[in-house]
């Protein structure tokens, strides 16, 4: 309990990081396990109120979820698929100095906290280039950012209306409606969410070999790896640039989102049809 009351001074608000976000250098959040909770003392009845899947975890679902094989949870890494694993702490830092900075002070307060130990630690940096957000096979990241209703922020064209906040925040409606079979007692629910953390393994140099084995320009090896995902790594879509790639049109955030499947390219003549199950309804990839 030290060592939560310790951490907890350290998470913001949503409204506190808006804020300080031009100017902080670091910014924590915390994420509490079923099993977590029920260590931390919660009682019994309000652990019976939160739902089977949170409950159960991602080890007991494993073959629903399609961890099976070579992703079978007694491969995992990291401990992850320990049921001792009651907490994960996840460290945003601007820099270096002060990632290392924020490792030396929580090393030093799992020092102090008796019953508390790390079972494993993942460090992750981002790739150049670093004026734009792009995953590590080189494509430009957050598309389609979904909109949270009452936040202010307006959604770009093409990425639909504003989402009711229910469907990430706790407590709150959703797009069914009210607030329903909420965690109990309230203060366990209200401004909370659920949170899927797993560690996925890319095999970026297995990606690059696929392109050079299929493509014997580099301008084909480009097309080929827009097709495997709807948009060039510019982030153009295929949809509205399917010869050649657009930086311009990749970069500009009101026009790179608008467009429509159903109604421009409903055959998948631009698009391959399988590369559109990357682009998820915002409503999906909610957790």
């Amino acid at each position: 309990r030290a060592w939560v009351g310790s951490i907890g001074e350290k998470v913001q608000s949503a409204a506190e990081i808006r804020a300080s976000v031009d100017n902080d250098k670091r910014w924590v959040t915390v994420a509490f396990t079923w099993n977590g909770l029920r260590a931390l003392g919660v009682d019994e009845a309000s652990l019976a109120t939160f739902p089977e899947e949170f409950k159960q975890g991602m080890v007991a679902r494993a073959e629903m979820l399609g961890d099976t094989g070579e992703n079978d949870p007694k491969n995992w890494v990291g401990d992850l698929a320990s049921p001792d694993l009651h907490a994960i702490v996840i460290l945003f830092a601007r820099d270096a100095a002060e990632h290392r900075r924020c490792q030396l002070e929580h090393e030093n307060l799992i020092a102090q906290c008796e019953g508390v130990e790390v079972l494993s630690a993942l460090d992750l940096q981002a790739t150049p280039p670093f004026d734009y957000a792009h995953d590590h096979f080189g494509y430009r990241d957050r598309l389609s950012q979904p909109v949270i209703e009452g936040t202010g922020e307006v959604p770009t064209p093409g990425s639909g209306a504003p989402l009711k906040p229910g469907e990430f925040i706790l407590g709150y409606p959703d797009e069914e409606g009210p607030p329903v079979n909420l965690p109990q007692p309230a203060i366990l629910s209200r401004n909370g969410s659920y949170m899927a953390y797993r560690r996925l393994e890319e095999h970026v140099g297995k990606f690059r070999d696929f392109l050079r084995e299929h493509g014997k320009t580099p301008e084909e090896q480009e097309l080929i790896a827009a097709k495997l995902m709807g948009r060039w790594r510019s982030g153009a879509p295929l949809v509205l640039a399917p010869e050649k790639d657009d930086p311009a049109l990749g970069a500009d955030p009101e026009r790179n989102n608008n467009f429509n499947y159903k109604e421009m390219d409903p055959h998948g003549y631009a698009v391959p049809l399988g590369s559109h199950i990357r682009r998820l309804n915002p409503r999906d990839t909610a957790v």
